[in-house]
């Protein structure tokens, strides 16, 4: 099953920015004024390449074709200590969490992560000096200037990790989908077999007091996926830039514990830092248990973290969820100073 073309997290592309003017050797020539000092102006700078963050945006399918991209060069600079005009920057908008690295070395170069934030990417050539500058005592005629500076330029690759509050990680089927269509205005694809899910999906949790925060559906997680099986490591990166973690199992895995140990091994072996997130574990669909049931469920099964039965048909826990996880995303802010999605910290 093909992974729906409208959902682009990574995209490859040769950028480069604008060579910087040429500095101009001119000198002052006018009616009574025959021999004039230097008026050469400078080089104006070349053009830069900037990311801007955009939070109306949620993939990087408008750069998908997108494979050169070159900024304007400065223009030479002219007599009577004209400057050249400076070589237009080229801005390219981004989804929050979009990260540029060195197609080469992988190093990471920048991050945007703040609607309306600009960062160059990579700078346009400086100016060169017109022949004015060069003007001294011992030398009233200079007829030298400089050069512009070359552009900057390189395949840099763009890879988006989601920016949510909280990720929702399990295996296929675990109701994940669901509970995302359920807690949310978010509409995503919903059935009963592996996969249905093969893009991030992301919604608005209404909460109290007007509050609300972000909840992102990463797709299920199979063992294995860290070597990139499955769906593979494609959408594990998108579980980095969560603040919490919400661990879904079905009702009706065989063994609960085992289960999450395995989704745990699969983050840790991806990146180890991600089990230092806040997490949270939701055994889903508990519908299907009587109240008998959930009783011997609870006094056998051991947890490390807050855990609790939901059922996104009934209804069941969803309020107390909304609560746990408002908790674990506000103590997850306070370390970083800041709160939740769309909320100002007091």
């Amino acid at each position: 099953m093909p992974v729906s073309s409208n959902f682009i997290d990574y995209v490859k592309i040769f950028f480069k920015s604008g060579k910087g003017g040429d500095g101009a050797v001119h000198f002052r020539r006018e009616k009574y004024i025959p021999k004039g000092g230097p008026d050469g102006g400078d080089g104006g700078r070349g053009g830069h390449i900037i990311l801007r963050g955009n939070k109306q945006l949620w993939t990087l399918l408008h750069l998908k074709y997108r494979k050169h991209i070159k900024a304007e060069n400065g223009q030479p600079g002219g007599a009577k200590n004209m400057t050249g005009a400076s070589g237009k920057d080229v801005i390219i908008e981004v989804p929050l969490g979009t990260v540029a690295k060195d197609a080469q070395t992988g190093q990471v170069l920048l991050e945007i992560t703040k609607h309306g934030e600009e960062k160059i990417l990579l700078p346009g050539g400086e100016g060169g000096k017109g022949n004015t500058r060069f003007k001294s005592a011992t030398n009233q005629t200079p007829r030298i200037a400089t050069p512009g500076k070359p552009g900057k330029e390189a395949w840099i690759i763009l890879e988006l990790k989601i920016l949510a509050d909280v990720g929702l990680v399990g295996f296929p089927n675990a109701g994940k989908s669901t509970l995302l269509s359920v807690l949310t205005a978010a509409k995503p694809k919903i059935a009963d077999y592996p996969f249905t899910t093969l893009t991030p999906k992301v919604g608005i949790v209404q909460y109290k007091d007007f509050k609300s925060f972000v909840m992102a559906d990463i797709p299920g997680i199979i063992e294995g996926a860290a070597e990139g099986k499955g769906l593979g490591i494609r959408f594990l990166r998108h579980i980095e830039r969560n603040a919490v973690l919400l661990f879904l199992i079905p009702a009706d895995s065989k063994d609960y514990e085992q289960e999450y140990r395995i989704l745990l091994k699969e983050l840790e072996k991806y990146n180890p830092e991600l089990l230092e997130k806040r997490r949270v574990v939701a055994i889903s669909k508990s519908d299907l248990l009587d109240d008998e049931l959930k009783n011997e469920i609870s006094s056998t099964v051991k947890f490390d973290v807050p855990w609790l039965f939901i059922s996104s048909v009934t209804g069941e826990g969803l309020e107390k969820l909304k609560d746990i996880l408002w908790e674990q995303i506000t103590l997850a802010k306070e370390n970083e100073k800041i709160t939740p999605e769309g909320n100002e910290k007091n």
